[in-house]
Parts: structure tokens; C-alpha cells; sequence
């Protein structure tokens, strides 16, 4: 595989064999940092870490010239400095990037229909009915790589495939700015050398679980017995990976793929031992998520909350709610409630909450009586107020989420509100 800074790239010839492909995995080349350079051509070539200046944040991403020095994405800024000292730390604007995003998008759907968007940057396209309009898989991809070139100003990676898993394995292997086809008859050669690590699904327990044992390459999934596989990561991952192994991955182009989760976190300037002040910072997140699944008119059925100590260890938990909701005050309580379940009481330097599990709002019946319906009365009318004078003014009193000490925000109705 590509290493993620561009050394070990393999790219394809330009009649290389698309026979058998119908799969294109897009993505943008250090997308963030493409962005910042190309409204800033003074940043072009060198080392630039994309996040806020303060030291104590994560990096959101990094050129290609600051990779080679081993920055990565999330790892904290004082260790990307520490490694590359020379490195421009430029601050993140989201806002251009979803502006930026857009366009590329719009190129990806003038080619084909069938996008299924995975982020920002990247996106897997199914081009087999529109061939006769542009011609071959590997035809489409250079057009598109020139098109996103010339009309938006960035570089991008393209894998041609014949399912998903290949498509996105060869274009991370051939970043930046490359293409590579893998043939469907070719498949097996082509996986069989590719680290476990690069498969869907395999993170970084898995992997070491399967090493472990043996297993480091797709073809030693591929020839371990399904016991040894199913010892190290279980029946289900066991299943999908023999399957992935052999090439096979029946997952097609979804254009209605959904957002798979919503979250916010906060990385404190200090880190921080007063548990009452970290269980009202888990609720003011909770309500920003809450608020984002209303516009989306999403709800969520899971939440889920991240917790990082002074020494960098992260403790996730998660809880599945009775009913799905997207009342802010609802997700904070299980937010809070998580927390609490969490003994370690070293201070904190970060906290995130997430909702998961998403679906359509309203897609439940809702009992005779709605416990929620004053809450959901006051979350609207912040949302209009919020709508009316922006986010900066509007938030909860600090001393709702503290109350007796234990988290437990009073109902509307104790603070007046009918």
C-alpha cells in the first residue's frame, strides 16, 4: 500500500486493462491542505499542518511534504511540531471545504448518477451505464481527474475497480495525483500481497489480533483456517473478511447513503479535573449534535461519547437509547450517564459526543404522552433564535447540567417555561 505520503505509489500505464471494472473510488490528495494552497499559492510545497495554533489540538490534516516527517492526522499539534519543526500550522476553514467539496461533486455527478459520497473528499461512483456516453472505466477516471484539475484547481487519486474494497485500496495506493485499474480477472494478484490492515473493517485491534497470529497479508486471510481468523476477530468480521479475501464484495453505489453518525468534541486550552464542569461541557455538545440532527431532521437511536486523559489514553462508551430522539437535553442525560460509568479521574484534555444509528425523524409513533414535548417546545425556539441571531448568542445557562451536583437539568416547567 501507499504509505500516506506519497512514497510507495503505484500507478497504472495509460492503456492499462480495465477489463471487468465498473467501480471508481475518488478522493481528493491532502484535501484540506489542497484548499488552504490553492487560496493561498504561497503555501504551495511547504509543510503544512492543518489545525488550530494553540499546541493542544489534533491535526485535521497535512501536506504531503509534512507527512514525510510522520505528521498525521489526529495526532496532537505539539507532537507534528515536534516532528516537523519547519511545518506552517494553518488554521482550518470548514466552511470553504464543504464550498470546494461541492464542486467536486457536481463534476463526479456529471459523469454518472450513481455517486455515493464518503466525506468531504472522497466519493465511489458506478459508471457501467454511461460507458457509451464516455467510454471506458479507466477513460471516465482520467477525464475526471482533468476536469477536477482544470475546473476546481486540486489533484485527485482515482482506483478503478470491479467492486468497492479494490477501488479504494488502489487509489490509496496510488496517491497522490495517480490512477490505478485493477482488472476484474487481475483481483486476486492484485490483494494477495496487500497488508491485512488495508482491508474494510480491519482497524487496529483486528490487526493486531490477526499479526498476532500470523496473518498479515490478504492471501494469509485467505489461506487460514476460518477457526484461527474467527479466534482473532470473530464470526462475523471472519465472514467478510474470507469474502473481501476472494475478491468478492456484493456492496454497490449507494446514492442514498446517509450520514452515519453526528459529533462534536472540544479540546480543552487546560485539562480539566472538575467532573461537574466536564458533565455540563458533554450537555453544551449534546445540544450542538441535537442541533444538527434537527436541521438534517435526523434522529439518533445511539450516543456515544469519547473521553481523552492528560496522557493521551481515549475511553469510548456508547448506549442505545429506548426510543430514537433528537432532543439535545435527552442525548446529553445518556452522555452523562456514560461518563459517570467512566472511573479513571485523571484530568481531561478532550470530550466528544456522538450520535449514531440515525434515522428519519418521526418515523416512530409517539405515545399519548410525549415526555419530550416541552423540551422539544424550548430546543425549537432556540433553534429560531438561533436561525434569527446566530449561534454565538444563544446557549444554555451554565448552571443547567450542574444543579444538585449529579448532572440532572430540571424540567422547562421549573425554570417558568410553558
Amino acid at each position: 500500500m501507499g504509505h500516506g505520503d506519497g512514497s510507495g505509489r503505484i500507478v497504472s500505464a495509460i492503456d492499462a486493462d480495465d477489463t471487468g471494472t465498473r467501480i471508481l473510488h475518488v478522493d481528493m490528495d491532502a484535501f484540506y491542505a489542497a484548499v488552504e494552497v490553492l487560496d493561498d499559492p504561497s503555501l504551495r510545497g511547504l509543510p503544512l499542518i492543518i489545525g488550530a495554533p494553540d499546541g493542544r489540538s489534533v491535526v485535521s490534516s497535512a501536506s504531503y511534504e509534512a507527512r514525510r516527517y510522520g505528521v498525521r492526522a489526529a495526532m496532537p499539534v505539539s507532537q507534528a511540531l515536534r516532528l516537523c519543526p519547519s511545518a506552517r500550522i494553518v488554521p482550518p476553514h470548514f466552511h470553504r471545504y464543504q464550498e470546494v467539496s461541492r464542486q467536486v461533486m457536481a463534476i463526479f455527478e456529471s459523469f454518472t448518477p450513481l455517486v455515493e459520497p464518503l466525506s468531504v473528499d472522497e466519493a465511489f461512483l458506478d459508471v457501467q451505464g454511461v460507458r457509451r456516453l464516455w467510454g471506458s472505466p479507466a477513460r471516465i477516471a482520467e477525464l475526471i481527474r482533468a476536469r477536477v484539475l482544470d475546473e476546481v484547481g486540486i489533484t485527485c487519486s482515482v482506483g478503478v475497480a470491479a467492486t468497492k474494497h479494490v477501488a479504494k485500496m488502489a487509489s490509496t495506493i496510488s496517491k497522490p495525483d495517480g490512477m490505478l485499474v485493477v482488472a476484474a480477472k487481475d483481483t486476486l494478484d492484485f490483494l494477495s500481497p496487500r497488508p491485512v490492515r488495508a482491508m474494510w473493517g480491519v482497524g487496529p485491534k483486528a490487526a493486531e489480533a490477526l499479526e498476532a497470529r500470523g496473518i498479515r497479508t490478504v492471501r494469509d486471510v485467505r489461506d487460514a483456517p476460518r477457526e484461527m481468523i474467527e479466534r482473532a476477530v470473530g464470526p462475523a468480521l471472519s465472514a467478510r473478511l474470507a469474502q473481501l479475501a476472494r475478491g468478492e464484495d456484493a456492496r454497490v453505489v449507494d446514492t442514498e447513503r446517509v450520514e452515519k453518525s453526528i459529533g462534536h468534541e472540544e479540546t480543552f486550552d487546560a485539562d480539566i479535573l472538575d467532573r461537574s464542569f466536564l458533565r455540563a461541557e458533554l450537555l453544551r455538545l449534546a445540544d450542538r449534535v441535537a442541533a444538527r440532527l434537527r436541521r438534517a431532521e435526523w434522529e439518533t437511536s445511539t450516543v456515544a461519547i469519547k473521553i481523552r486523559f492528560d496522557d493521551f489514553r481515549t475511553l469510548s462508551r456508547s448506549q442505545t437509547l429506548s426510543e430514537p430522539t433528537a432532543v439535545g437535553q435527552r442525548i446529553g442525560e445518556a452522555a452523562q450517564s456514560l461518563f459517570e460509568q467512566i472511573d479513571r479521574r485523571d484530568p481531561v484534555r478532550l470530550v466528544g459526543v456522538r450520535a449514531e444509528n440515525l434515522r428519519p425523524a418521526g418515523g416512530g409513533a409517539l405515545g399519548l404522552w410525549d415526555d419530550d414535548e416541552d423540551w422539544r417546545r424550548v430546543e425549537g425556539a432556540m433553534d429560531e433564535a438561533v436561525a434569527r441571531f446566530g449561534a454565538a448568542t444563544i446557549s444554555r445557562a451554565r448552571h443547567i447540567g450542574r444543579g444538585d451536583g449529579r448532572g440532572a437539568a430540571q424540567h422547562p416547567k421549573a425554570h417558568g417555561l410553558d
